[in-house]
């Protein structure tokens, strides 16, 4: 029995199907992406999306579906499905649709009368090549079928539209065809392992809409380029594999490699087994050997904040220390570099933020965790120190140590300058700056980990101990309120009395300003005012500007973000708090919260984590349909509930 299956009442009705997507990666960039019945419903959908150096930084749709059409005594049964403009659909296949089930790989069982057909889909790791399995389970009488690509070749944040300068040539190759549409794009290669006959037919596709992009207030139609069609006769348990790649491939081997790709596939049969999925789709391998954790898909880069936050529960809490080693050795260039004012020669953007460096520190201090210190001191020690020196020399341009011990953030212009980064004419829609409270809880934390990574005999006076210990004062006297929560963010006269999700990280980090009663009084806030089944609010009901509804244009999306909307990667380090403070008396309750999340692997991107859900019932999915630190921190999770279930 498979863990994610549909059958066909739901796969036919399209208001439960289309919002239902699926994603599959190479780890290396590319990635193919549609709804479950295989209707586009964004511009970042495609068979085939691609990234394309020598054009620029984005992703590019090449093949954006391939429409199979199943044809006997002459009669055709299309089995492909798009939205026109007008919410027009056609033609309708995905009534011929029987069952869906996404165990090792997606598959698709189409019946047409006495014709049984079905379809699987798997992403070659780490070559830019998509590979669709067709098989005749069952056939009464000869039959042929017909596949019709649809072709795009353009970025996925543009659209495009009929034009005379996309060129129709295209050019024979083994078992199918090779065509590019404009310069400065590579050649999309389109084969099959059996023979077949492609017949040319050129036409473009119009008005082809996007309902999620409606949604989000944005242009939402496009034209489509179909070159013609191939055609060619399948028997009863015969299986044919078509590829599309931006290289050639011998067909006799298409059979053989779909075989080996589909045995390296994790089987995703439980929550535990769909998240580990979810994490390796973050991977990105580059030909140079780089390795990074990218932020989200689809339109998401490697973000360094978004790596450091997610790296530990990505690669540590599946046993996967390997990879943190090899993400953080690309990413120490990076923040070497960054600290040496060189230009960067590592994909890791936004790397100057201020808290970055911080965040770097905490990951190493999970991989102190879970390999030992003594192994952690000798790989990243001399970083870490390296770290604390380069902030407290005043090296770092939006991040000030002040004589009080704590770090003072600087915003330039009014920019954002935390993870709550959305904007509006400009400027931070959440304009924190000054005494930010989770950087100065993460600069405790920091200070106090580095001088046990040290391994310093002296237990007192060391100058990391005193510099904690004034900065430990002051974060009390300035943060810690007589409603017995905390400020986010103090700013000179300005005090944000906001109740906001970001008082939880001091109450999780191993190292806190806070004592126990203090810790609990926090706790009980974000319980009270912030917790929902799908993560810690943004920001409480009761405060002022609450607006939990993450729907509409840009403009109104920008000014909901972070202004009550959940956020699951936030109710990680909140599950922490809870076991740290109540141990083993909270392990139901947290494993309740488990529950809301394990819904969601049927919602949404099958098997993953959206970024973000409303903030009020009933707490919809928002935003890039797979968030690495949404998926780092349920993964984090559920290993600590491991751990003290044991304790």
């Amino acid at each position: 029995m498979s863990y994610l299956k549909f059958e066909k009442t739901l796969m036919t009705n399209l208001e439960e199907s289309l919002p239902k997507e699926l994603l599959r990666t190479n780890r290396s960039g590319a990635y193919s992406c549609s709804s479950i019945v295989e209707c586009n419903t964004r511009k970042y959908h495609g068979l085939l999306v691609v990234p394309i150096p020598e054009l620029d930084d984005e992703n590019h749709v090449l093949l954006s579906s391939l429409d199979v059409t199943v044809i006997q005594h002459g009669a055709e049964f299309n089995l492909g499905l798009h939205q026109f403009k007008g919410g027009f659909f056609s033609p309708k296949g995905h009534k011929y649709i029987r069952e869906f089930s996404c165990d090792k790989v997606p598959t698709t069982l189409y019946r047409v009368g006495g014709v049984i057909l079905k379809r699987e889909v798997v992403f070659q790791h780490y070559e830019d090549r998509i590979l669709i399995r067709y098989t005749l389970e069952d056939a009464h009488s000869a039959t042929t079928l017909r596949f019709r690509p649809f072709l795009a070749f353009r970025s996925v944040r543009q659209f495009t539209h009929e034009n005379s300068a996309a060129s129709r040539e295209y050019s024979n190759v083994t078992n199918g065809i090779k065509t590019c549409m404009y310069a400065g794009y590579p050649d999309l290669y389109m084969q099959f392992s059996k023979k077949n006959e492609f017949v040319y037919q050129p036409d473009w596709y119009r008005n082809v809409e996007y309902t999620k992009e409606q949604e989000r207030g944005y242009d939402s139609n496009e034209d489509l380029y179909v070159p013609g069609y191939f055609e060619m006769e399948i028997k009863k348990g015969e299986s044919i594999v078509f590829s599309a790649s931006t290289s050639a491939i011998k067909p006799s081997v298409l059979k053989s490699l779909f075989e080996e790709e589909v045995e390296e596939r994790t089987p995703r049969d439980n929550f535990f087994h769909c998240l580990v999925n979810a994490a390796h789709q973050f991977h990105i391998h580059e030909k140079n050997d780089d390795r990074y954790i990218l932020a989200a898909y689809p339109w998401f880069k490697t973000r360094a904040r978004d790596t450091f936050i997610a790296l530990p529960g990505l690669t540590l809490s599946i046993e996967e220390d390997d990879y943190f080693e090899l993400v953080m050795e690309t990413a120490e260039i990076a923040l070497r570099e960054f600290m040496e004012g060189k230009t960067l020669s590592k994909h890791l953007y936004e790397i100057e933020q201020p808290d970055v460096l911080l965040w770097a520190i905490w990951a190493i201090q999970q991989y102190a965790k879970e390999c030992g210190v003594d192994r952690c001191a000798k790989k990243y020690g001399q970083l870490v120190a390296d770290i604390i020196t380069y902030i407290e020399q005043g090296g770092h341009p939006k991040l000030q140590l002040h004589d009080n011990g704590l770090v003072y953030a600087i915003s330039n212009h009014g920019e954002a300058i935390t993870w709550m980064n959305s904007t509006a004419n400009g400027r931070a829609v959440v304009p924190r700056t000054g005494y930010i409270v989770e950087f100065n809880a993460l600069w405790y934390n920091a200070l106090l980990f580095a001088d046990a990574l040290a391994g310093d005999a002296e237990t007192e006076g060391t100058h990391l101990k005193e510099l904690a210990a004034r900065c430990k004062e002051s974060f009390l006297n300035t943060f810690l309120n007589e409603h017995g929560y905390l400020y986010d963010y103090v700013d000179g006269n300005m005090v944000d009395w906001s109740v906001r999700p970001n008082m939880i990280f001091p109450v999780a980090f191993d190292y806190s300003p806070l004592n126990q009663e203090q810790k609990k009084s926090v706790l009980d806030f974000c319980t009270r005012e912030l917790l929902t089944p799908k993560g810690l609010r943004t920001l409480s009901p009761k405060s002022g500007g609450y607006n939990p509804m993450y729907v509409g244009p840009q403009a109104q999306r920008d000014y909901a973000y972070h202004q009550g909307t959940a956020w699951p990667w936030l109710s990680g380090f909140y599950m922490e708090a809870c076991l740290r403070l109540y141990k083993r008396t909270r392990l139901s309750f947290i494993e309740r919260q488990m529950v809301g999340y394990e819904d969601e692997m049927m919602n949404h991107c099958l098997g993953t984590i959206p970024e973000l859900y409303d903030g009020n019932p009933p707490f919809r999915g928002r935003g890039a349909i797979s968030f690495a630190m949404n998926v780092a921190e349920i993964l984090r999770a559920m290993e600590l509930l491991e751990k003290y279930s044991y304790k």
